[in-house]
């Protein structure tokens, strides 16, 4: 795999509601920015969150993806990069709590 580069993430948590505990946005190999992709809590899960990407429901009531990671390899990359800044934010918080 070609060597792949997040940065740039942003983190705004919201108050939790079924999983969903924020969103983020990144910018991957400096060059494409993806928004709106939700972090969501997963106890059963490595890293205890998991991510979904966007997507945009087509008039027929389809699901069609905006934008998802298409190898294991960069699913986990980014899916760490994203986790690893959320943590590190609410880690951050609570200690300013």
């Amino acid at each position: 795999m070609t060597e792949l580069s997040v940065s740039e993430i942003q983190i705004v948590p919201v108050k939790a509601l079924n999983g969903l505990v924020g969103f983020a946005s990144a910018v991957i190999n400096n060059q494409f920015y993806v928004g709106n992709i939700a972090i969501y809590s997963a106890p059963s899960s490595k890293e205890g969150f998991r991510l979904v990407f966007p997507n945009k429901k087509l008039t027929s009531g389809r699901f069609v993806d905006c934008f998802h990671p298409i190898s294991k390899d960069a699913g986990v990359l980014v899916t760490e990069a994203i986790v690893n800044s959320y943590k590190e934010l609410m880690e951050n918080f609570n200690d300013v709590s």
